[in-house]
């Protein structure tokens, strides 16, 4: 196909110049049919039915890459909500269930493995509620389990206990990973409106709406739209939405080829194509230098949020375009820590926690990869994400936190963890107390429009 070979040949071109790669390739496999009341009889399901589907994932998406050129950054594996498999189980139970995924992802070889996850925006079972008591033992316990908590929706409203529980488990898991800049806290978000599709960790699952397999692809292509605004020169407003838009709607066709071919090899059917720009810890694989080639001066300058709104709509906009199976969470990232000139604004003091919050309210995601001082306390967490469910619910969108109270660190420090979560300053966070206020719990209820039936 003369098309197919024009686009692997301008993939191939961004891969080599611009830093473009696709971000990772997850395949979302469901074990609700794994559950069992016998624990020995659902990790031994559990294990099989993940190798059964999964054990050439990371050999298949290798040929792929060899043969088109381009990376594939990440090979991972999303399950379902590992919450309603084990609903029988406790807190022990769980751990093995933890420790068995660790095993077949190791196994396997793929770089992580996503959905030791509940689903409590409502409320919460006996089995949800020992899931998540589990988290800091299976995060200290595994290297490749991630964790997501879905406390918040737009149809449910806000669940107050569900956050003061996760923000002492968040406590909790950095003084259990302290050996590691508290490791594990990067393997845990909290989500609002969470997305059953996403490909992307530590916040993926295989939702319940989802087929028995699937194969989801995450592409990344910051430097490309870098070099692009960059050559472009001083444009309007309109000019450069359009060029933005050019730029992804090609991304997203050559992510969307690979994921495709990938899922081909597996013999699976292909899901979705995630076109979130994610960054990396490498120079020129930054969501913050396409700001400041945007024209804001660093990031966190005033106008960098209109900034993001700009490149966030474009990147979706395009996307839609480009194909008909865009899923997941699809717009532009920004962790701290993967990202270069995020984390020099932080050094600078020219990005803060509260203009970060605004920046959220435009974005893919929320709050991801912020290491804050270890004494930060769990009612200050639990306000923090709070606010980000607030942005969510209100604006019918996801929003999360992936936040690290830093085991003995303080503002001035660093975690260091490298490879893609890379390294981040502590960032200050205000000493105004939020204890009262979340200590009310219970439910903040819905918003009006969330009466759309």
């Amino acid at each position: 196909m003369p098309y197919e070979f024009e686009e692997i040949l301008e993939t191939i071109k961004m891969s080599e110049i611009e830093h473009f790669d696709i971000r990772t390739v997850t395949m979302g496999i469901s074990l609700r049919d794994c559950s069992d009341r016998n624990i020995s009889v659902t990790t031994q399901k559990i294990f099989e039915k993940i190798m059964r589907y999964g054990s050439r994932h990371v050999e298949n998406a290798r040929e792929i890459e060899r043969r088109y050129g381009i990376t594939i950054t990440n090979k991972r594996i999303s399950i379902t909500p590992i919450s309603i498999v084990g609903d029988a189980f406790g807190v022990d139970e769980f751990l093995l269930i933890a420790e068995t995924l660790d095993k077949a992802a190791t196994e396997i070889g793929i770089d992580y493995i996503a959905g030791y996850s509940a689903l409590v925006q409502k409320g919460w079972t006996n089995g949800e509620y020992n899931l998540m008591k589990s988290i800091p033992q299976a995060m200290a316990l595994t290297k490749k389990v991630c964790s997501s908590i879905n406390i918040g929706s737009t149809k449910a409203g806000i669940n107050i206990d569900a956050i003061n529980l996760m923000a002492e488990v968040i406590k909790e898991t950095a003084e259990r990973t302290k050996e590691n800049d508290s490791i594990g806290c990067a393997k845990i978000v909290v989500f609002c409106n969470a997305v059953e599709d996403n490909p992307f960790v530590a916040g993926a699952f295989h939702g319940v709406s989802e087929p028995e397999v699937t194969l989801n692809v995450g592409i990344s292509g910051p430097g490309v739209v870098l070099e692009a605004i960059r050559s472009a020169g001083f444009v309007d407003m309109q000019a450069l939405a359009e060029l933005i838009k050019k730029t992804v709607f090609k991304i997203t066709r050559a992510g969307e080829l690979i994921g495709r071919k990938v899922a081909e090899k597996n013999n699976v059917p292909f899901g979705i194509v995630d076109i979130s720009l994610a960054p990396t810890p490498a120079e020129g694989d930054s969501i913050g230098d396409i700001l400041i080639a945007m024209g804001v001066e660093d990031v966190g300058a005033p106008g960098t949020t209109a900034a993001l709104a700009l490149l966030n709509d474009c990147v979706k906009k395009a996307g839609l375009m480009a194909s008909s199976s865009v899923g997941g969470m699809s717009g532009a990232f920004i962790p701290v820590s993967e990202d270069q000139a995020m984390i020099r604004a932080v050094e600078r003091g020219h990005l803060t926690l509260e203009k970060l919050e605004a920046m959220t309210a435009v974005c893919s995601v929320g709050l991801d990869m912020i290491a804050v001082a270890g004494d930060t306390p769990a009612s200050t967490i639990a306000g923090i994400i709070a606010d980000e469910a607030a942005i969510g619910v209100i604006n019918d969108k996801t929003t999360a936190v992936r936040i690290i109270p830093a085991y003995g660190k303080k503002v001035g420090d660093y975690v260091n963890y490298g490879g893609l979560l890379g390294r981040a300053p502590i960032m200050p966070v205000s000493l105004l107390s939020s204890a009262k206020f979340v200590g009310r719990g219970g439910r903040i209820p819905a918003p009006v429009r969330s009466l759309t039936n």
